[in-house]
């Protein structure tokens, strides 16, 4: 859907509206402010599509398709020159979660204010969650796609968190963002499919709260009960208790069946932690320590899993980041296992019957 070879007219029309932002500095005596003219960049003209992707994340084709979708929710505040364009606000936030990097850096990208800046990311990113529902939603549809892994059987999902690092949001609530290596962060939990598709994504949650609070706290966990799995399971890590719809490893193994259960659980729920790498390189704002107010990393991090999920969907090329990322071994490790009513029998009944 997405090809590189599409017609660019429609965009390329979009580059043509500019704007204005800043007061010019340098006056005369007796001469009034005057508002700088900055003239953008036609990067859709600039730029080829190899060129465009790296720097945006999507390509050409892919940021025309999104912002037809976004564009009822995308507001432009300025009377002269009809403000910043749609397209200039979407391609400064998807420069913002390509990059990571201090606001005044992408500001500068479109020529307009910190401040601009900081209030363009936050419209851009509330109008991109706001097609969650649309691009991640549970699902059935992967059980053979998992079975390939490591033959495990009627798997829907595998679902784990990740932390996505924060500056300290203040001195009265900062400690409850504090994980169990002493960062500051969110605790993402997110469900992935076969095709390493985000499923669910929860990121509310501070830095300290355990997996399993976050999952018995959630709408997901709401659903798996009222069996919207059908006959299928999540695959989870020991953070997570052990459920008819959850299944968990073991953490002593002491026949053949059980250790082969424990290693295709293993592999299998791999997919989870491929899914956190992919979503992270394409998207190194989420890597790296955001330094924006909580219910805008909140929309950060929804517009990005969304974008995700899209980039997955029309397979769009994967790119290296432009930044360095840090290494997986820089996330926390699982938390310590939560025992509390585990229950055992449709676990211990697979591990006797079908491995």
């Amino acid at each position: 859907m997405f090809s590189s070879d599409t017609d660019d007219s429609d965009l390329e029309m979009l580059t043509q509206l500019s704007d204005w932002d800043d007061t010019d500095n340098e006056l005369e005596p007796g001469d009034h402010p005057r508002r700088r003219q900055y003239q953008r960049v036609n990067v859709l003209v600039t730029l080829n599509d190899a060129e465009f992707t790296f720097r945006f994340r999507l390509n050409k084709v892919a940021v025309e398709f999104l912002l037809t979708e976004i564009m009822p929710y995308i507001r432009v505040t300025s009377k002269r020159n009809n403000g910043v364009s749609p397209l200039h606000q979407l391609l400064l936030a998807l420069r913002f979660y390509a990059l990571g990097t201090m606001l005044i850096s992408v500001a500068d990208f479109v020529g307009v204010s910190k401040s601009s800046a900081s209030r363009i990311v936050a419209d851009i990113s509330a109008a991109i969650a706001r097609l969650y529902d649309k691009y991640i939603y549970l699902h059935v549809r992967s059980a053979e796609k998992f079975f390939n892994i490591a033959q495990f059987p009627r798997v829907s999902g595998a679902i784990d968190g990740t932390h996505v690092h924060i500056q300290s949001p203040c001195s009265e609530i900062g400690e409850e963002f504090r994980n169990r290596k002493g960062i500051f962060s969110i605790n993402v939990q997110a469900v992935c499919d076969g095709d390493l598709k985000l499923m669910n994504v929860v990121a509310r949650w501070p830095g300290s709260t355990h997996d399993a609070t976050i999952f018995n706290n959630s709408i997901l966990r709401a659903s798996c009960e009222t069996g919207a799995l059908g006959n299928q399971w999540l695959l989870g890590d020991s953070a997570y208790p052990n459920r008819p719809y959850l299944l968990t490893p073991l953490l002593n193994t002491a026949t053949p069946q059980e250790i082969r259960y424990n290693e295709a659980h293993i592999k299998t729920r791999n997919t989870i932690e491929r899914t956190f790498g992919i979503w992270k390189r394409r998207f190194p704002v989420i890597s790296l320590t955001m330094r924006l107010s909580l219910p805008n990393i909140q929309k950060v991090i929804i517009a990005t899993a969304v974008l995700h999920n899209i980039c997955r969907t029309y397979n769009i090329e994967e790119v290296p980041p432009e930044v360095n990322v840090p290494c997986d071994a820089a996330e926390d490790p699982d938390q310590l296992p939560n025992m509390e009513l585990n229950d055992v029998e449709n676990r211990t009944e697979l591990i006797r019957h079908y491995f």
